[in-house]
């Protein structure tokens, strides 16, 4: 816990996302709420007698037994599920303290009695959005958001015709290359087959099934494309561009046609001391095939934004929506620790796109092309692969 030096700089610096100040408590649903949102957060402090504006009120004997109890009943018998914060009492400038530490919380997300849940935005707290109600769940590996339901029907009847909503010889190519056998002989239909393998749900597809092998993905889900753009100079201009393209169709096309993107707007050297010898790309193509794999795959579909693809003069920027998941960092998937976020899309993705396998992308991007750099943006909720152009 913190000494008094400690809290007395704490509190000069006033409140924000992971230091809350109250001066009075008048019951346990009050701080209850308060430390819910810290819980599906990145936890914090919460100081008990000092006023929002960085004065020290203190508290008395009474209330500090009084909010102990509190504390104690808000986190068992108001939160869900409970949460195990540690209390301090301390002296500042004579004045005693209650300070309460809230840990993030390792079972998201978290509710108040009244079934809310509760996310800090600053130095205040709100209820999380529909969106960042189902990160958090993802999150805590409640939900795999690629076995969600989407509103893509598997079968529909247009003009007395069935009409499906998957490439259906591609499926059941992808089905015989996967099983070894012929259709015919496992005995289900396509449609069963989908059911399955959690690629459809009560007639729908799931967000796997339509990625892998929808026939209208950005008619579903808009957002689920690369935005390509290659630029003049190393800054993004809104008109000096050479180029510029949406990356559309099921992950595969979208794959193929970012490759394509690059091999266009990318140098290409010789390959050898020979005049005839093969030309190659200034950047390893595997590690830009490892990378934009790496985006499709592992990119969190629950944020409502494309993957984002830059050629500049000196550089290549992949941006994946979302930051890592479950407190991963760079270091740790440097070293080839990784965690599914999708975890059905990687499984199928191994046998449709140049997959390398669990923990082993980002190691070999860095082995192939060793100019890389990897941004964790926490805060803007999103990963950067920027690979250096040899060539510039």
């Amino acid at each position: 816990m913190k000494t008094e030096a400690e809290i007395k700089n704490e509190i000069s610096l006033g409140e924000d996302s992971s230091r809350q100040f109250k001066e009075k408590l008048n019951n346990a649903v009050q701080i209850a709420i308060e430390m819910c949102a810290m819980s599906n957060s990145a936890g914090g402090f919460i100081y008990l007698g000092v006023k929002d504006n960085n004065t020290v009120t203190g508290l008395t004997d009474a209330e500090i037994h009084s909010y102990n109890q509190f504390i104690s009943a808000a986190a068992s018998q108001h939160i869900h599920p409970a949460i195990y914060p540690q209390t301090q009492v301390i002296k500042v400038d004579e004045k005693k303290l209650i300070l309460i530490e809230v840990p993030e919380g390792v079972t998201k997300p978290y509710c108040d009695k009244d079934g809310v849940y509760w996310v800090k935005s600053g130095s205040d707290k709100r209820k999380a959005s529909p969106q960042e109600l189902l990160r958090l769940f993802q999150q805590s590996a409640q939900i795999n958001l690629d076995e969600t339901i989407t509103s893509a029907d598997v079968v529909s009847i247009v003009d007395n015709k069935e009409e499906w909503g998957i490439d259906l010889p591609k499926f059941l190519s992808f089905f015989e290359r996967l099983k070894g056998m012929e259709v015919s002989a496992s005995g289900k239909k396509a449609d069963q087959l989908l059911l399955s393998m959690n690629l459809a749900k009560e007639g729908k597809l799931t967000l796997a099934g339509l990625l892998l092998f929808g026939n209208n993905v950005q008619g579903v889900k808009p957002y689920c494309l690369i935005r390509a753009v290659s630029y003049h100079g190393n800054e993004i201009s809104e008109n000096s561009y050479t180029d510029k393209r949406d990356c559309i169709g099921t992950i595969e096309e979208q794959f193929r046609s970012a490759m394509a993107f690059l091999k266009n707007n990318l140098s290409h050297i010789q390959g050898g001391a020979s005049f005839n010898s093969q030309s190659i790309l200034e950047i390893d193509e595997r590690a830009l095939e490892e990378a934009m794999v790496n985006a499709l795959i592992h990119r969190d579909y629950s944020k409502h934004a494309v993957i984002r693809l830059f050629v500049f003069k000196d550089r290549v920027e992949i941006i994946s929506p979302g930051s890592l998941p479950n407190h991963l960092n760079v270091e740790n998937i440097t070293n080839g620790n990784s965690v599914m976020r999708n975890s059905l899309l990687a499984s199928y993705g191994t046998k449709i796109l140049p997959y390398s396998g669990i923990g082993s992308g980002i190691p070999r991007i860095l082995k192939t092309h060793p100019a890389t750099e990897l941004k964790n943006d926490i805060e803007g909720e999103q990963f950067t692969i920027t690979m250096k152009r040899a060539s510039k």
